[in-house]
């Protein structure tokens, strides 16, 4: 693999509307740099290749050609981010890859799953909300039907429950309430 080249300071023009830094700035240090600066240089070395074809289909078939160099250039560039992906530990989505070789911006593939989970988890937290509030009333009623249960079910009040007694035959309504499991009318 070629030689990285030296980055030389240069005014840094301010950020793009929809980049985190400007393609100009320096290249943060460890892997994601090297990451940055191959990727750079094969974009680079790809953009060459390009231009010695087509400036070689333009020549004499005598003439030496450089194309084979440029491919090995970029060969080269390949092989080095094939190495570096086994160092490599944050995975891109190949719908980011998709989005930048459809020409659209990345960025719009992130609001769009940020959104979409902020949907889903107020959603979510609807629907726990919903089951809390079933299990307390179904709880309050399972103890209203059967007292005995008062010390198995979560969330049911042990110290004082008012329990309503089904209407006897001659019409009156009794009252009871269990206290510390003790009906006491």
């Amino acid at each position: 693999m070629p030689p990285r080249p030296l980055l030389i300071p240069v005014l840094v023009p301010p950020l793009a509307p929809d980049s985190p830094r400007s393609a100009q700035s320096i290249p943060p240090t460890g892997i994601q740099g090297d990451l940055e600066q191959d990727i750079m240089g094969l974009a680079n070395a790809l953009y060459n290749l390009g231009t010695t074809v087509v400036n070689d289909s333009t020549k004499d078939p005598g003439a030496g050609k450089q194309v084979g160099l440029r491919v090995n250039e970029v060969v080269g560039y390949l092989a080095g981010l094939d190495e570096m992906a086994s160092h490599y530990t944050t995975r891109v989505p190949m719908q980011i890859l998709t989005d930048i070789d459809n020409g659209r911006n990345p960025m719009h593939l992130t609001k769009d799953r940020l959104e979409r989970t902020a949907a889903e988890n107020q959603f979510m937290n609807g629907k726990i909300k919903a089951i809390e509030s079933y299990r307390k009333l179904l709880n309050e009623a399972l103890v209203q039907t059967f007292p005995d249960l008062i010390e198995v079910l979560p969330g049911a009040n042990a110290n004082t429950v008012e329990l309503q007694a089904q209407q006897p035959v001659d019409g009156s309504v009794e009252s009871a309430s269990l206290t510390n499991g003790v009906h006491q009318l």
